[in-house]
């Protein structure tokens, strides 16, 4: 019995020293969900900076808004902070809402600020005209309105538009203090492949 103890206790020690092994290679294996890659095994080749330049309409008012309320404002707010629209809003290459359509603004904006009358902005341009049409760009950040001018950063975008980053530049073009509708121009800057 002493003879026969060594050697079942070895093949044991062999199996956990095996099994201890296997364990520590597949907790390897599970930290490494992420690895470098080459751009051009994506088809990303060279990086192109666009300049787009086009007006977004946000109409709050009449029979048929394109920005719509959510989230109304607190009673004892003088900013509306708290207040949440979203949007479907026309993005159109002049001032007027009957020039060219060549997309829209999809997302929300919120006010999110208790002393300024600032708006967090969270949109897509869904561009629907030309060689962009399908593609999109995404914007998210800080608008304050009472900034002649302001900017907000593109973060990323689909189509022609993936691994995109930039920022918008805006103005107010027209604001209606009896309907709140507003036409505002946009400049954006975006590197893309």
């Amino acid at each position: 019995m002493a003879r026969l103890l060594p050697i079942l206790v070895c093949p044991l020690i062999v199996f956990y020293l095996l099994s201890s092994f296997s364990t520590i290679s597949a907790t390897a294996e599970d930290q490494s969900y992420a690895r470098s890659l080459d751009p051009k095994l994506l088809g990303l080749k060279k990086q192109k900076l666009s300049h787009f330049h086009f007006y977004w309409h946000d109409i709050v008012s009449g029979p048929n808004p394109t920005a719509v309320l959510v989230v109304p404002p607190p009673k004892n707010s003088s900013t509306a902070f708290g207040t949440v629209r979203m949007i479907d809003d026309p993005l159109t290459l002049g001032t007027n809402i009957t020039s060219k359509l060549i997309g829209r603004a999809q997302g929300f904006y919120a006010s999110a600020s208790q002393k300024d009358l600032d708006l967090l902005m969270v949109m897509n341009f869904v561009f629907t005209e030309g060689k962009y049409n399908g593609s999109t760009i995404t914007i998210l950040g800080r608008n304050p309105l009472f900034n002649p001018v302001r900017e907000l950063p593109v973060i990323s975008g689909t189509g022609l538009f993936r691994f995109a980053r930039g920022y918008a530049e805006i103005k107010t073009h027209m604001f209606d203090l009896n309907t709140l509708d507003a036409v505002v121009e946009y400049n954006v800057y975006v590197l893309h492949y």
